[in-house]
């Protein structure tokens, strides 16, 4: 497959001619998360056949954005991993996830995917560091059948997937309510309160919890029609 080029010597254009097509970006976004074998990448991305799943990995590859490699054992299992190249275009996805809550959410449509793993990257995009000052704390979040964690040291942030070995506090919660959450439609303390989630663990840790992701308001792009 020829790629596409936008023919203009311009950083932003060579950007793009990377990154640009179809499906290529999100395959990043799965990938900034750690190592995927094939089957987890198909799994997330509904809709992407097998066929250009293979061919976008064949372009990160050979763009030197991604490689294959093994985990160690005992897994020994083949699976995808970003190079440094790839990993730098972590600030530029966590930017659109941020831009994307406040100008691109919405409603949830009814052939919505959505998967809570993705907010592993969604708690970085989202994190307040000088809310954190001074806090070390490990939170698990147990959301629907996936479980990740977010371990907060001073103002900084590493949100992991798979459970914590010793969580501070753990937050459980189901799928949709959390996509409501993820939607603003509903904050995590109401969640708690009306019983759609529960909370638990050290008190300070969970009493900070709160201020921790701030998720930007959600606004139209489209401009207010003044009315005279």
């Amino acid at each position: 497959m020829e790629q596409r080029t936008y023919h203009q010597y311009c950083a932003t254009a060579r950007t793009l001619d990377l990154v640009g097509e179809r499906w290529t970006l999100l395959l990043v976004r799965e990938l900034l998360t750690g190592p995927k074998r094939f089957g987890d990448l198909q799994a997330s991305l509904r809709g992407l056949g097998t066929g250009l799943l293979a061919a976008r990995l064949k372009h990160l590859e050979h763009e030197g954005l991604a490689r294959k490699t093994t985990l160690p054992p005992p897994a020994r299992t083949p699976v995808y991993a970003l190079t440094e190249a790839g990993e730098e275009l972590g600030p530029a996805v966590l930017a659109l996830a941020r831009w994307g809550l406040k100008w691109a959410m919405g409603e949830r449509r009814e052939d919505d995917t959505f998967h809570p793993g993705w907010a592993v990257l969604g708690l970085r995009a989202c994190f307040d560091a000088g809310a954190a000052a001074g806090l070390r704390a490990v939170y698990e979040f147990r959301v629907g059948d996936e479980v990740f964690h977010a371990l907060v040291d001073d103002g900084s942030i590493e949100a992991l997937h798979g459970p914590a070995q010793r969580p501070d506090a753990t937050i459980t919660i189901g799928e949709d309510t959390f996509a409501d959450v993820a939607g603003q439609r509903l904050t995590l303390a109401e969640a708690v309160e009306t019983g759609a989630a529960s909370a638990s663990g050290d008190a300070e840790a969970l009493r900070r919890l709160k201020g921790l992701f701030r998720l930007p308001a959600p606004r139209s792009r489209r401009p207010e029609t003044k009315t005279t």
